[in-house]
């Protein structure tokens, strides 16, 4: 564990290192590049209002990005069953993803107001397809000699994706996950920034005005901090999950 974390430890001290001496060298004004010590500080000082907003931004990507799981499971299942639907429907999906967020932000907000409801369209919008795409390309990883052999002792097609391509698509699924967790903060803060009445989009926006660069930065971290948490989550889904077949073999 050590020697995979080791290296990203290393750059980023040796980078935020570098950082810290520009920044103190070079006579730059705070109010452009504020040091990362500044930053650390404003974030220490602020904790109780940042902590706030940034709650209010879990909360809907939270939402957003469960519900946004269960969307596409459940997509991915019919649209496996239903191959003449995946063939209308894939491309639809895939042009959803070509409309830019910068567009599409403002819109939720005006159709549906500033409330929950239109970031957690917006986190669903942004994370669906990576998910759905993975889950699709699982079930295609299955492999055939397992397929055969349950469909020869007369299982049917829920069983046998049941038992052998639900399975198959472990892999792919994660993978989706960590793809579409890394845009659902993101995404939230776009849709808060558009407009919003909290959430760490307003807060940037806010400090931007006021030209507060240290908070924005501290906001930033925040933000990262936070998908990495999510990140995390998944990792740890990921260890549970293969964790399962081998307690109860040993049992």
């Amino acid at each position: 564990m050590l020697q995979r974390t080791l290296p990203t430890l290393v750059l980023t001290a040796c980078l935020l290192g570098g950082w810290e001496i520009y920044c103190r060298q070079s006579g730059v004004s705070p109010l452009i590049l504020p040091a990362p010590t500044e930053v650390i500080s404003a974030l220490i000082r602020e904790r109780s209002e940042i902590g706030r907003h940034a709650v209010s931004t879990l909360s809907v990507a939270a939402l957003g990005f469960s519900l946004s799981v269960s969307f596409a499971v459940l997509t991915s299942i019919l649209l496996h069953f239903k191959p003449w639907l995946r063939r209308g429907l894939m491309p639809l999906f895939v042009t959803s993803q070509t409309i830019p967020l910068v567009a599409l932000a403002p819109l939720m907000i005006l159709w549906f107001g500033f409330g929950m409801l239109p970031k957690v369209l917006l986190v669903v919008l942004v994370t669906f397809f990576p998910i759905l795409l993975s889950l699709l390309s699982g079930y295609r990883q299955t492999p055939p000699a397992f397929r055969d052999l349950l469909a020869s002792m007369g299982a049917g097609r829920w069983t046998i994706f049941r038992r052998a391509t639900l399975p198959s698509a472990r892999a792919a699924f994660l993978a989706g996950l960590r793809i579409s967790a890394t845009y659902a903060i993101v995404a939230t803060i776009f849709a808060e920034y558009a407009g919003a009445r909290r959430g760490l989009g307003i807060y940037i926006l806010t400090a931007k005005n006021n030209f507060r660069a240290d908070l924005v930065l501290s906001a930033v971290v925040v933000s990262a901090t936070l998908t990495l948490a999510l990140l995390g989550l998944i990792r740890l889904l990921d260890w549970l999950s293969a964790r399962g077949p081998e307690a109860r073999g040993n049992a």
